[in-house]
Parts: C-alpha cells; sequence; structure tokens
C-alpha cells in the first residue's frame, strides 16, 4: 500500500525548516517534533503527515464510534486530533461555553505522504499511487531556502483576558468551595487568552513558539483555515505493541539562568508536598482508566513524581504502563482513558461538570490531543497545552492555560502559575506583529 525510500541529510534542523515550509503548500498537515528529547518510549525525531486522500470530521455525537469504523476500514496511517469535547461521547456531559475558534470536534486524515526523521535519514512512505513523487519531493525540499514572512501591519497583537484576575479569584473560589463540600478532589481551572480581528504568519508563530520552548511533544497543525502551534511537553497515552504508556504531567515551577538558584527551584518541585499530592491524585486516575483495558494486574507506576527540566520550566512527571490483548482496538483505548487525567480531575466525571461550569470558554482542541494511529494499531498521542490555536477565517488568536485545584490551593498562586504558562505563548503573539 505504501513504497518506502530513505535519504541522508547533512543539516537536520535546515531539513526540518524546509520540510515545514515545502508542506505549506498542502491543505492537511500534522507535523510532530521531539525537538532533540529521547527517552525509552521514543520513535521518531519527528514525522510529517500530509495531503490528505481520505478524512473524517465530526462533532462529538458518535465520534469515537464513527473514528473506530474509520481507522478499522482504512487500515492505514491516520493522523488528527480529538477535542476535549469528545467527554460528551463517553459521558452524559454538554459543552455550552463560548467558541472563538470553531475546530471541528474531531479530525483525522489517511496522508498521501508521510515523511519520517530518525537521527540523519529522513524516510518517505508515500501511498502507491504517489510513489513516483518521492525523489522529486525530497529535491524540492532540499533545494527550498528559508524565507523571511512579511508583517501584515504595524499593529502589535493585544492579547485579551477572557477572565479578569478578580473573576478568575472567584471562581477558584467557587471550586474551592466544592473540594471542601466533597463534590471533588481535583479539578483542572483553566482561562483563556485571545486576540481578535488578528492575523499572524501560523507557520512563523509554531516556529518562534518551538524555538523558545523546544518541547518533546511539538505539534504544527494545519486544516485549511485552522492552525495549532503546539510546545507540548505531555504525552498523553502511546501504544507499542501490548504495551501501553501515559505520563501526566502535575507540578510546574519557574526556571532560573543562576545555576544554584536553578537547581533550587528543581529540588523545591520535587519535594513540594502540595505538587506531589496534586500528581499522585492524578496517577490514581490513570491509573484507573488504564485498567479498563489492562490485562489484569499488569496496571504499574514505574516513575512517580519526577522532575523533567525543560527550556521554560521544571515539569514534575509520573510514567503509568500497563499490558493489553493484542486483538484491543486502539480507538476503545483511547475511548476508555479520555479526556486526560491531566486536564480534568478527579472523580473525573464530576470535575468535568464543575469545570463546564465555572469555565468561560468551550475548551476545544486545546487539553484535547494530537497524534496518530498506525496499520499495526499501534498510536502515541500529546496533551495539547502551551499551545496556539488560530481561525484564520475568523482572525482569531487563541491559547488557554491552567492548573490543577486542590484543597490546599491558594488562588493568588494559581494565577501565578497560569501567568507562567502563558509567557511562551504571549511572547511570541506580542512579539509580532497583527
Amino acid at each position: 500500500m505504501r513504497t518506502s525510500l530513505s535519504f541522508t541529510v547533512d543539516n537536520v534542523l535546515a531539513f526540518k525548516t524546509q520540510l515545514l515550509q515545502w508542506s505549506q503548500q498542502f491543505h492537511e498537515v500534522v507535523w510532530l517534533d521531539s525537538n532533540g528529547h529521547k527517552d525509552q518510549y521514543s520513535s521518531y525525531d519527528g514525522m510529517l503527515a500530509t495531503d490528505a486522500l481520505t478524512a473524517l470530521s465530526t462533532d462529538s455525537f458518535n465520534a469515537f464510534d464513527d473514528l473506530k469504523t474509520y481507522q478499522t476500514e482504512t487500515k492505514d496511517w491516520i493522523f488528527g486530533y480529538l477535542t476535549y469535547d469528545l467527554k460528551n461521547n463517553v459521558e452524559r456531559l454538554k459543552s455550552a461555553n463560548f467558541d472563538g475558534l470553531r475546530f471541528p470536534e474531531l479530525y483525522f486524515f489517511q496522508p498521501k505522504k508521510i515523511i519520517q526523521l530518525q537521527g540523519n535519514t529522513v524516510h518517505f512512505l508515500y501511498l502507491n499511487m504517489v510513489d513516483d513523487e518521492i525523489e522529486p519531493d525530497f529535491k524540492e525540499i532540499t533545494g527550498f531556502k528559508e524565507e523571511k514572512a512579511e508583517t501584515t501591519s504595524e499593529k502589535n497583537i493585544h492579547i485579551k483576558m477572557r477572565i479578569f484576575k478578580d473573576d478568575y479569584f472567584s471562581r477558584v473560589h467557587k471550586m474551592l468551595q466544592k473540594i471542601h463540600r466533597g463534590d471533588i478532589y481535583e479539578a483542572n481551572f483553566c482561562q483563556e487568552f485571545y486576540a481578535e480581528n488578528t492575523e499572524i504568519n501560523p507557520l512563523e508563530t509554531y516556529t518562534e513558539l518551538n524555538k523558545i520552548s523546544e518541547a518533546p511533544f511539538s505539534v504544527f497543525l494545519k486544516l485549511n483555515d485552522k492552525y495549532l502551534a503546539s510546545a507540548s511537553p505531555e504525552r498523553y497515552i502511546k501504544k507499542e505493541g501490548t504495551t501501553l504508556i501515559s505520563q501526566p504531567i502535575k507540578g510546574t515551577a519557574k526556571r532560573s539562568l543562576d545555576k544554584v538558584e536553578d537547581e533550587k527551584l528543581r529540588v523545591t518541585l520535587a519535594e513540594d508536598e502540595k505538587e506531589r499530592a496534586e500528581n499522585i491524585m492524578i496517577v490514581d486516575l490513570v491509573r484507573n482508566d488504564l485498567s479498563k483495558s489492562a490485562v489484569k494486574g499488569s496496571v504499574k507506576v514505574s516513575e512517580l513524581c519526577k522532575v523533567y527540566t525543560f527550556s521554560q520550566v521544571h515539569q514534575m512527571i509520573s510514567t503509568i504502563t500497563s499490558t493489553v490483548k493484542e486483538d484491543k482496538n486502539p480507538v476503545d483505548i483511547i475511548r476508555e482513558t479520555f479526556p486526560m487525567g491531566s486536564m480534568t480531575g478527579a472523580p473525573k466525571i464530576s470535575a468535568m461538570q464543575i469545570i463546564e461550569e465555572l469555565e468561560a470558554t468551550k475548551r476545544g482542541v486545546y487539553s484535547g490531543t494530537v497524534g496518530y494511529i498506525t496499520p499495526d494499531q499501534d498510536f502515541d498521542f500529546n496533551v495539547v497545552i502551551r499551545s496556539i490555536l488560530y481561525n484564520a477565517s475568523e482572525k482569531y488568536v487563541s491559547f488557554s492555560v491552567g492548573g490543577a485545584i486542590t484543597a490546599k490551593a491558594s488562588p493568588e498562586k494559581e494565577y501565578e502559575e497560569c501567568l507562567l504558562k502563558a509567557k511562551a505563548m504571549r511572547q511570541v503573539l506580542e512579539g509580532k506583529m497583527s
């Protein structure tokens, strides 16, 4: 079904830039970049999927059944995203908050062209109908000269907040009341930053965000007039053979240019009781989610509350693994674990109900997931955080940030953490011209 051909490149970073510029001629693009981060679960240094042969675009109604049918019938690589609002397909929930972005609630496509990077080797996986284009495409990609984007106006982008500071405190206090009353133990509360009547260069925006963050689960996604530029540090779930891996993040601390202070910040995060408690709550939730599909007794916490260092922040990450039967459908596994625990709370359904009540915007792609499913039924999906979303037709730019609210949460500190998480996106957008 697919023809494979490999080439060697001397400068991988330059090739990535050329590859992304070349991809902009297509209506559908998914670019996944690990930015050199390697762990025992890494598969590719980078991967591009483009030029849809077939596609599935739908709302949340019966979305997982539709995706399962599409994936089963396609029997090929598929790439795409699931929005947070597919929770409404999993449970009896709703999403009635404001939506300025208007992305489809689920979108997957079967690409004619897949290009994978592993070290200095570039693998082309093209459908047989276009396999005669492999060598011409490689020549065209490596012949691309870097172009500086033209600015369309001299006016800086003005980022607005959907929830102002006092309103944020009021909503968090309401959430704390529900926690103290025993309705939930923890919930992830998010807020939107946005700009209207704004034009950006999506690829340039992604490139700048990626340069600042260098995150292991970065994504550039283009779907006609809709774009995602993501610097996500978090893996939602991966399937490799019969092994499932989930790596939730809970716990964030800023970086310092001073090495001694930076190490102190890292150690303080590692020993922070509140942050550890948040992380452990989500680990328990993920263990429960994975147990729905796991072979009995196979769910294990292989790493608990380990602090990893990224360009902008230190993050506390846990790793939970399990084993599934060989014939377990990949879409069913995703359905049973969706949405990811790190972006919801515990208990999960009650937390999602309270989130809907207290947040001001529909989350959409934010806190959803982008990734792929292979013909061998393996998959890998990130968590869409630290991300800029753009609807070019609506001229609407948006990014959201959030944090876990627990019984010991301080609204002031949670607000400060949100601003820290927003820093990279704000830096990219407010430094750009609209």
